[in-house]
């Protein structure tokens, strides 16, 4: 992450300037490497769920596949429904990881190199034409694949918590309220969604410290 990011978000939020010189240095690293295709069934996984939680599905899901780092589309067909099911993944996450698939061998996923050369809107508008995956979903992508600096997904419960945390006030922010409060970050609110993570982060760290100070 470039000084000028920090500098900029800095001026431009003098509270979220507070955040960043609390946690320090943004470490966020994209993975790219990875294939669409696995930055949507990494981000399926990771739905409604904490991170360890998907991590450990994650885990299980790339074992039914020895020898393989992750699998690859063609890879699918030699597992079942129910040995999915097996390692943690709903109903709902095993349909939307069956329809990835098909979407990735009919060409609608694209591959890596062609993905880089899509703008953020239009990959979101191409690939919320799979099933179970949603503006969020490919904003995962968007940030932790693609490492495009301008995204804040405004529908993330960690984003709004963060926000909550940061700014003060009782309720959560509505995703409107946050996406037009986030103007202020452009063109770098993926940096600032990276430290409204961390936000949250840091309150479980307080808390527990807490809790240990108390204990008897």
């Amino acid at each position: 992450m470039t000084d000028e990011t920090l500098a900029h978000l800095r001026r431009a939020d003098p509270v979220l300037g507070k955040l960043i010189r609390r946690v320090g240095a943004c470490q966020l690293v994209p993975k790219k490497d990875r294939t669409p295709f696995q930055s949507l069934v990494r981000a399926v996984a990771h739905q409604q769920l904490n991170g360890t939680a998907a991590e450990t599905i994650l885990g299980r899901f790339i074992a039914l596949f020895p020898g393989k780092r992750f699998p690859g589309p063609e890879d699918l067909a030699t597992v079942s429904d129910d040995q999915l099911r097996g390692v943690g993944f709903s109903r709902a996450k095993v349909a939307a990881i069956r329809d990835i698939t098909l979407r990735t061998g009919q060409g609608l996923v694209p591959d890596s190199r062609c993905i880089a050369r899509m703008h953020d809107d239009e990959i979101v508008n191409q690939l919320v034409q799979c099933r179970g995956v949603g503006r969020w979903t490919v904003e995962m992508l968007l940030i932790f694949k693609l490492g495009r600096p301008d995204v804040l997904p405004a529908d993330d419960f960690g984003v709004r918590n963060g926000f909550r945390l940061t700014y003060g006030g009782d309720a959560m922010p509505k995703p409107k309220e946050l996406l037009e409060f986030g103007e202020r970050w452009r063109p770098y609110r993926t940096t600032a969604t990276w430290y409204l993570w961390r936000a949250v982060d840091l309150s479980r760290q307080v808390t527990k410290l807490s809790k240990l100070a108390n204990q008897p």
